[in-house]
């Protein structure tokens, strides 16, 4: 106990006057000179502790700004990739419209009739519809499978990402042979990889590539594939696709992407 007390009694020794003091008084001021140092080193340390409260709470609020930040990001990534792909959809729609309209043969001008012709009979009550009619009807269609495509995408800008993947499946089945079921296939996949169920999202990512092998979105299913291995750490498998999408598509965003992605792999040491 002295042992603890030395360095208060060699302060307390040294402020005390020459003359002798007896022992009752030098131990009380020996205790009177301990709760000071005492409460110096606790103040030290209380204020220590707001500090660090006071920094703590600093970098709360500094992560919750940030985490609002990049949600924020994530979501006009979102929207700005949905707003691309809605339109060059349109763009390729109007593309295949304008390539039929112009393989349309023009009319052949019919020479004029003889006088005293008997003019064309007209077609008897309950005659089957002419050609227009299917094409009607496939053009009705045609506007049904759009509008529920873009319902779905719209459920997937909100991020309502489970009835987005039910929408999606929905229009698949509604419209298998429809000119945006590659693109639905796709969606589908970006579903189940934005929620990170990558197992499932490997599967409709391979259906995009066995299904529609013509479809411009099998660079981007490819990409996809690399990218979910590198999340599973699969690096070999990783490294094949993403080196698979450069050798097929090289002039492509999908294989600046996956080029990004190996460079990157390359310097965390994979």
């Amino acid at each position: 106990m002295w042992a603890a007390r030395l360095p208060a009694l060699a302060l307390l020794l040294c402020t005390l006057p020459a003359h002798a003091v007896s022992k009752s008084e030098l131990d009380a001021r020996l205790k009177a000179v301990e709760r000071k140092l005492d409460s110096q080193a606790l103040m030290q340390l209380l204020e220590q502790v707001e500090s660090l409260q006071r920094e703590v709470q600093q970098l709360r609020g500094e992560i919750e700004v940030q985490s609002h930040e990049l949600q924020g990001m994530k979501k006009r990534q979102r929207d700005l990739y949905l707003d691309i792909d809605r339109r060059l959809n349109r763009l390729e729609t109007g593309a295949s419209n304008g390539q039929a309209a112009g393989a349309a043969a023009p009319p052949v001008p019919q020479p004029p009739a003889a006088a005293g012709a008997a003019a064309p009979a007209l077609a008897p009550a309950g005659a089957p519809p002419t050609a227009s009619a299917p094409k009607t009807a496939a053009a009705a269609g045609a506007a049904t499978a759009r509008e529920e495509y873009d319902r779905a995408l719209g459920i997937l800008r909100d991020g309502r990402y489970q009835e987005a993947a039910a929408a999606f499946r929905k229009f698949l089945a509604d419209h298998p042979g429809s000119s945006y079921a590659d693109n639905a296939q796709y969606w589908l996949g970006e579903v189940h990889y934005v929620t990170r169920d990558f197992k499932t999202a490997l599967q409709e990512f391979g259906k995009v590539i066995e299904q529609y092998p013509n479809s411009p979105k099998v660079a981007d299913a490819r990409l996809k594939l690399g990218y979910i291995k590198y999340e599973l750490k699969d690096w070999a498998g990783a490294r094949r696709a993403l080196q698979r999408v450069v050798a097929d598509f090289p002039k492509s965003t999908a294989a600046r992407l996956a080029q990004e992605r190996l460079e990157r792999m390359k310097k965390e040491g994979h």
